[in-house]
Formats: structure tokens, sequence, C-alpha cells
């Protein structure tokens, strides 16, 4: 039978070491909930979550997706897999089983619990465009067979797998398409294009644009992005999705580097290279939905939210340089 649960929740979150996924635990704690979190630290790490360490609700657990889940939860958020291009792309076979085996374990899981299920799943899936902005019933233009595929139909095939158990098994789903976000505890080493950006100009290296620049994306920040999450959670079950959220305001890749030097005081010149593969030329969400159904919108700026971001990619590489130092003190004292 369906759990009958009081305002306090036992909620799952895998990749919750992640980016996203601590962000996401974060608030779901501060709402007074217990919250399991799994990861297996492919990409996700310790450091996002070790706040959280001496939590009282708070548990980890260190586990791939890829293989079942044996737990007693009242909710899932599934949102395990790895989501930049270095990462997913260096074990391609891998990330489609993460989206697509992991998706059938979370599932086999909710509907044995009979709870709500939420599904992370992406603007990728919508490929590189021919309708802009991407409204949620876009069916996409996307390369079944090139190097972004592993991800991008690993999502579409994740996608088809939690609308059939919907359809075939009634289950309760929840679908988000996320578009770009930033923010902090970002992997500094993602590729990612706000984070290679923020690292290359505190470093003065020269920041490096794919193509001419004249590409765009649309940059959500990371709280309002699990604002989103947790108000579609909490939605009516009929509100299944798919859902865009992002942020709608777009801007050219050599704007965000020119805001980028600017914010950082950086002397980094520009260095432009041939763009990848099967990279868009625009990314920018419709989230009429969101705001109709939702009352959702972002509220950051991009110049505030890379402000924050920018401050703690220093504070991480101040705390990182301590440690190194503390390190060779130590070996040094002991020889």
């Amino acid at each position: 039978m369906a759990r009958s649960y009081f305002s306090q929740k036992r909620v799952l979150v895998t990749g919750g070491a992640g980016f996203l996924g601590s962000h996401l635990i974060d608030r779901l704690l501060d709402q007074g909930h217990e919250v399991l979190c799994v990861d297996n630290l492919f990409t996700g790490t310790k450091r996002n979550i070790e706040h959280l360490h001496d939590h009282p609700r708070f548990e980890f657990m260190r586990h791939d997706v890829c293989f079942p889940l044996f737990v007693e939860v009242d909710e899932i958020y599934n949102l395990a897999c790895p989501a930049s291009p270095i990462h997913y792309q260096h074990d391609p076979v891998q990330t489609t089983k993460t989206s697509v085996h992991g998706a059938i374990n979370m599932l086999g899981l909710a509907k044995r619990l009979k709870c709500r299920i939420f599904q992370a799943s992406t603007s990728e899936v919508y490929g590189d465009p021919a309708v802009h902005p991407q409204t949620e019933d876009y069916w996409g233009n996307v390369n079944p067979i090139g190097i972004r595929s592993c991800y991008d139909e690993g999502k579409r095939c994740a996608e088809t797998l939690f609308f059939d158990y919907h359809r075939q098994h009634g289950l309760d789903i929840k679908v988000v398409r996320i578009f770009n976000t930033y923010g902090p505890r970002m992997h500094p080493s993602d590729g990612r294009v706000v984070s290679n950006f923020i690292m290359q100009a505190l470093n003065g290296d020269p920041i490096t644009i794919y193509g001419d620049g004249s590409q765009t994306r649309s940059f959500c920040f990371v709280s309002d992005l699990v604002e989103g999450f947790l108000r579609f959670m909490d939605s009516p079950a009929d509100l299944t999705g798919p859902m865009n959220l992002g942020n709608p305001n777009e801007f050219t890749i050599a704007e965000l580097a020119e805001l980028v030097v600017e914010l950082t005081g950086s002397k980094s010149g520009i260095e432009y290279r041939p763009l990848p593969q099967d990279d868009p030329t625009q990314r920018c969400p419709n989230i009429s939905v969101a705001k109709e159904r939702l009352g959702w919108a972002p509220q950051v700026q991009l110049r505030e939210g890379l402000g924050q971001t920018i401050a703690y990619f220093k504070n991480r590489e101040f705390a990182d340089a301590a440690t190194a130092q503390e390190v060779r003190n130590t070996y040094l004292i002991a020889s």
C-alpha cells in the first residue's frame, strides 16, 4: 500500500555527493527531512557533503546505481550520472549504463515502495535544437552515434523508462529537464564553460572559447534550480513533466568570458579553438510551464551568481594550497 507519511520524509538522493545533489540535500535537511545520500564518487566528492558528517538526519552510502538498491524511503530523487562532457565521455558505455540501468533500478525501488520518484533529465535531450527557445513538446535534434550520444541518448532512454513505468504501473513520476546550471561546489575540472573560464581567469591562463564565441547558453544559479526541484516534487501527481528548468536569459559564450574576466580582475586573454563535434549552437529554455504550474522563475542574475561562484573557487584554491603546505610541513618535520 502507498505510504502515508507526516511532514518529515525519508528521502533518497542518488548522486547526492555531486554539485546539484549536495545543494538539494542541504535544502531537504533544512526542511526537516531525513536524507540518504547515495553516490559511487565517480564525479561526486565527499568534500561537497563533509559539512553534513555529524548531521543527525543525514546518512551517506557509497553505491553504484547500476546495481539494485534495497532501502526504505518515502521519496526518491535520481540525480546519479556524470553530467559534464569530460566526465561522461571518459567512459561512455558506463555513462549509458548509469542512465539506463540506474533508472531501471530506481524505478524498480519506487515501484516496490509505491513512492514518488524524480528524474534529473537534461536539456541535452534536445541535441542541437532546430527550435528556439526549446519547449517541452519539442522532440529534439540528436545525433544517436556521436561522442555526446552516451549522455544524450542515455537520458532520453531514461525518460522513456519513466513514462512507461508511469503508464504501465501507475508510478508517480516527476521528470525535469535541466539547463546549464552553475554555482559553488562545481568541480573545477569538469570541463563546463563556467568552471573552465573561472579557473583559467584565476590562474591567469588564456580563456579558451570553442568556436567563434557567438553560440549562446542560458545559465541558472544552483539555488534557483533546487527551488524548482522542490516545488516540482511537491506538485500534484498529474504534473509529471517533462518540465524545463533553467534561466531563459541568454548570453553568448564571448559575453560570459568578458564578464568572468571583469569579475575576477584577471588579465587573461582569449584563445579560440575549433568547436567540438555536436556542440549545440543555441540552448535556451522556454519555462512557461514552470512559471504557470509552479509559480517558479529564476531570481539570481548572472553577475551575482558568478560572484558567488568565483568566491567559492578562490576559497577552495586557498584551502587546497593551505592543505598542501600543511602536508609539506608535516613531511619536513617527520624527516
